[in-house]
């Protein structure tokens, strides 16, 4: 572990800085920050869904770390494999990562429909969308087919938010509230069969750590610059030197959803004289 702890700010903010942002993949913040995991192991629990499933698509898959991952553990691979990811840089970045394992990565906007066919997949996927586009969700879901994701709740990492942009109004903290998925998942013809949610401790244990987190998770503080929020950031350097890490709380929930299969055809009625 690198010893960071009697570094100057100038110095931990320059390494902060210096730090790819690209993908989804967090091992540089070992030693420096902390996120407790949740319950259900989500990775771990899709590798088990892949080998049971014949068409699979992972929607905005980052770097594809967690695909991978899931594809690393799995008794079986699908005949079918795809993903979508908007951001240029990680686009290549999955692309490098996840064609070798068979999965064809498609540049695809957040806010663009899905490429693909009605009724493409028997499972799609996601792990922190940045926004679930229900309706096209359930579009190229096969009738009987699975959304299985992890979402990030609502107010997730406020402390650390409101410590730089001050209080958030109520709106905000309820975005991406479970609750209003499921409703939203319904309306676009889903049945949502399990929805568990779970409040995590995150530790931020020096500056570096702060300025590398805001720059790869763009939407906390948007506009994020170390120039922009500098006394900001040199007052919490000074307290995490003295009082230690600072501590947030992130909100991630679980849910998984089925579409539901084809309506049989109605029985003509008998005619009545």
């Amino acid at each position: 572990m690198a010893d960071h702890q009697d570094r100057s700010f100038e110095e931990l903010v320059a390494e902060g800085v210096a730090v790819p942002t690209e993908g989804w993949d967090f091992s540089w913040f070992e030693g420096r920050a902390t996120e407790a995991r949740p319950s259900w192991g989500y990775a771990v629990s899709l590798a088990g869904r892949l080998a049971g499933a014949r068409a699979v698509l992972d929607v905005q898959t980052g770097g594809g770390e967690v695909l991978a991952f899931a594809l690393g553990r799995a008794a079986g691979a699908p005949a079918l494999l795809a993903a979508t990811e908007g951001w240029p840089p990680n686009v290549a970045r999955a692309t490098a990562l996840l064609r070798p394992r068979g999965v064809v990565v498609v540049a695809s906007g957040e806010d663009a429909p899905l490429p693909f066919a009605d009724g493409a997949f028997d499972l799609v996927a996601g792990r922190h969308p940045v926004r679930p586009h229900w309706e096209e969700i359930a579009r190229v879901l096969e009738p009987g087919g699975t959304y299985f994701a992890q979402h990030v709740g609502p107010g997730s990492a406020f402390e650390l938010v409101e410590y730089f942009l001050g209080p958030r109004p109520e709106a905000a903290r309820d975005t991406r509230h479970p609750d209003r998925e499921r409703a939203a998942a319904e309306a676009a013809g889903l049945e949502v069969v399990d929805l568990r949610a779970e409040r995590l401790r995150m530790e931020f244990h020096d500056i570096a750590a702060v300025v590398h987190f805001l720059r790869k998770v763009i939407w906390m503080v948007p506009g994020f610059t170390v120039e922009a929020y500098e006394s900001r950031l040199r007052a919490l350097h000074e307290r995490i030197e003295s009082r230690g890490p600072f501590v947030a709380h992130s909100t991630r929930h679980l849910l998984e959803a089925r579409k539901a299969r084809k309506a049989r055809k109605a029985r003509k009625t008998r005619k009545t004289r």
